[in-house]
């Protein structure tokens, strides 16, 4: 009972991705672009779908729970390993508490006698122990949750459609006239909002640590590949059709929270404690996944003599001291949930909210490089090198711009100085091994 079946792998990508990204942060993008947010989304669909194929070329010929990092090690050299591996799992680190803080000031709305902090400190610890399960048992306790959110998209999908086309009893069809004004913003709407929106696709790269502990690692990443992407597709492009199909772009609720808005729109009762509930199981999900990437890239970094050897500690199958060292910053925003309740969110989300960026970028030069090594790759990247060349070349394109919007600049210096404080040991550690090689002969 130590490994995961096909299922548990699709749906652990699924549940890393659906998030509070999808339910509340959509509505930047419709407030930037407009209707044109399908172009936006996408647009960023386009780039997440070949980023994942290409992740699954290399996990394919190369499966570990290390995934993009071991990648990039074969690929550019152990530096890279060292940097991508290091700044996934800090930034995945605060992740989770930015999720567990989500989930934290839901339930305080819920129950306001029990503080946010306490909240923060529940999900995180039986979330921890869930992740010190068995990996079988993981899976599937993750294959329920993240259905739960698949069924709420569904059924979503299900009644904006039944609205569009007139048939759902006692709501008035708009037909298409809230699409008349498609470009309200001009296509630098459209830009803005591709920026904002592609960050909703982060956490679909672990899919590919995910199987490294498949029962068979190459079928599970196909599998999944076809399955995944294409779901989440269908599930972003497809609510946000239903969105601005239904109701006015620049309508105010629209901006605060689509879904809510749709469901209001659709004579749903409690509609915002609905989505909330929706939004709350999410990012359980999200930080259970999340946690299980973590800790998986940790353990990984400890087997290639990049982290402290402790962490490589197994029990059924569980690296239970990497689960333990990846909860560290989850459970400290227990304090910082004390003490700022109201700030830590957005304070957490700026400090690495584009290391994304960064991940993806060492995954499309590792795989236009490991690409010249494979003879026949089970799982090929579409286009190979066009296509790899055209996603690394937007992934830089999305960083400059990001530099260039003022509101956008902290993030990504943030996230630079973070990426260049590793990369900078990493070298250092490099040459000090060399030197100690170079003394011992």
């Amino acid at each position: 009972m130590t490994h995961l079946r096909e299922r548990h792998v699709t749906m652990i990508a699924l549940g890393g991705v659906i998030g509070a990204g999808l339910f509340v942060g959509t509505g930047a993008g419709i407030a930037l672009a407009g209707p044109a947010v399908l172009v936006s989304f996408g647009l960023a669909g386009m780039l997440a779908l070949l980023v994942m194929r290409m992740l699954g070329e290399m996990a394919a010929e190369y499966p570990s729970g290390g995934a993009f990092s071991v990648h990039a090690e074969k690929a550019i050299g152990p530096w890279a390993g060292f940097t991508v591996g290091w700044t996934y799992w800090a930034a995945v680190g605060v992740v989770l508490a930015v999720e567990a803080t989500g989930a934290a000031k839901i339930a305080a709305s819920w129950v306001p006698a029990v503080p946010q902090w306490a909240w923060v400190l529940l999900f995180m610890a039986v979330l921890t122990a869930v992740n010190l399960s068995n990996v079988r048992s993981f899976g599937e306790f993750e294959f329920w949750f993240a259905g739960l959110k698949v069924a709420a998209i569904v059924l979503f999908l299900g009644l904006g459609v039944l609205a569009i086309a007139g048939v759902l009893p006692g709501v008035d069809s708009p037909g298409f006239q809230n699409l008349q004004d498609f470009l309200p913003n001009g296509w630098g709407g459209v830009i803005a909002a591709f920026m904002a929106t592609v960050f909703a696709f982060g956490g679909l790269e672990v899919i590919t640590i995910a199987a490294a502990d498949a029962e068979d690692p190459r079928q599970a990443i196909k599998k999944a590949l076809r399955t995944a992407m294409t779901r989440l597709l269908v599930f972003y492009l497809g609510s946000m059709v239903v969105v601005v199909t239904l109701l006015p772009w620049n309508d105010s609720e629209v901006g605060a929270s689509p879904y809510v808005a749709v469901l209001n729109r659709l004579g749903i009762p409690a509609a915002g404690q609905i989505m909330n509930v929706v939004i709350f199981v999410a990012l359980l999900s999200a930080i259970n996944a999340t946690l299980y990437g973590a800790a998986r890239m940790l353990s990984s970094l400890a087997e290639r003599d990049e982290a402290p050897k402790a962490l490589l500690k197994k029990v059924g199958g569980v690296p239970r001291n990497a689960v333990l060292a990846s909860t560290a910053f989850g459970f400290f925003s227990v304090l910082l949930n004390y003490l700022w309740p109201d700030t830590v969110f957005l304070l957490l989300l700026n400090a690495v909210g584009s290391a994304l960026l960064v991940v993806w970028g060492f995954v499309a030069v590792s795989q236009i490089r490991l690409r010249r090594t494979m003879t026949n790759p089970t799982v090929p990247m579409w286009g190979y090198p066009y296509l790899s060349y055209a996603a690394l070349a937007v992934i830089a394109g999305i960083i400059v711009l990001m530099l260039a919007d003022e509101q956008a600049r902290g993030q990504i210096l943030s996230t630079g100085v973070l990426v260049a404080g590793v990369a900078a040991i990493a070298v250092s550690r490099s040459a000090w091994r060399r030197r100690s090689l170079r003394d011992r002969t």
